[in-house]
């Protein structure tokens, strides 16, 4: 209508400068593909009984309501990749844990959007 060219909000990187940085970046669901059973974690944050229905392979469940009580044993050394049905609680928490120090990314869209194999 007024001649802009769509945002591919896909490709994103999230700076923050607010006495520390913050940083994360959101990543097509196609890309995750790249980062399966390399040296990082896929948080899976649906609840057990979803992911235990389909998941990500190689990815772990954490569920969002329980991941407060167990962020202490990530580790700051590896990139952290999460997602939850659509994006939006992930996206979320992803800013939250790169304020932390955390090296992050969320996977645009969520689960609805991964159109890979799922594992059981």
């Amino acid at each position: 209508m007024f001649g802009y060219a769509p945002i591919d909000y896909s490709r994103i990187l999230y700076y923050r400068n607010e006495g520390e940085n913050m940083m994360f970046e959101t990543i097509r669901p196609s890309d995750i593909e790249k980062y399966i059973g390399q040296n990082n974690i896929i948080i899976d944050l649906r609840d057990t009984i979803e992911y235990q229905q389909g998941h990500i392979p190689s990815a772990i469940n954490i569920p969002y309501e329980e991941f407060e009580y167990k962020k202490g044993l990530l580790s700051k050394n590896y990139l952290i990749i999460l997602y939850c049905h659509r994006g939006s609680i992930s996206l979320a928490l992803a800013r939250d844990l790169s304020k932390e120090g955390f090296w992050v990314m969320n996977i645009y869209g969520g689960i609805n959007a991964y159109r890979g194999k799922l594992e059981k």
